[in-house]
């Protein structure tokens, strides 16, 4: 199919360098091919097999008040929390990417790539709290390998990444 097409822009290029000087003298005529030969180059490239892949990783990061190691009403969700994602590509590229959690603790990593290179395995880690009260990782949070199996459009979901505060406040006792 590749080969039919690129043999057709062949072909056209080669009309296209034959014309003939009257023909030369209707500029419409020529816009309209050099326009009708620039779809035709846009459409072999998009033909041409390469397909794109997306990927998608997300979790969230939340506050274990009580240090419990139990997500429960006390808890509460961490806004700006920086989460690193390292991800190795079929063709073995290392990509790393940075993201903050929103207003709901929720971060979300995602790419699209060629096919042949969508990732492979990846290891996602928080990197720090910037809420004074809830800033020591907890028990379990320093990071999660995984490999990514997921076909284009799928997500991967990480368990949360949990923070502590220094110390239980007293209604946790």
């Amino acid at each position: 199919m590749v080969d039919l097409c690129i043999s057709f822009v062949t072909g056209l290029l080669l009309a296209q360098l034959n014309v003939s000087d009257k023909d030369k003298t209707h500029p419409m005529e020529s816009k309209n091919n050099n326009l009708v030969l620039g779809f035709v180059v846009l459409a072999v490239f998009l033909i041409s097999g390469v397909k794109s892949w997306t990927g998608e990783i997300h979790g969230r990061v939340v506050c274990d008040v009580c240090a419990d190691s139990s997500i429960g009403p006390e808890d509460h969700v961490l806004e700006g929390a920086e989460v690193a994602v390292l991800c190795i590509t079929k063709s073995g590229e290392v990509v790393n990417y940075q993201a903050f959690t929103n207003s709901k603790g929720i971060y979300t990593v995602a790419e699209t790539m060629p096919q042949s290179e969508r990732w492979d395995a990846c290891l996602a880690r928080p990197i720090s709290s910037f809420h004074d009260h809830c800033n020591h990782l907890g028990d379990g949070s320093t990071g999660i390998k995984f490999s990514y199996n997921h076909p284009s459009g799928h997500f991967h979901a990480i368990r949360p990444f949990v923070y502590r505060p220094s110390t239980a406040p007293t209604y946790c006792i």
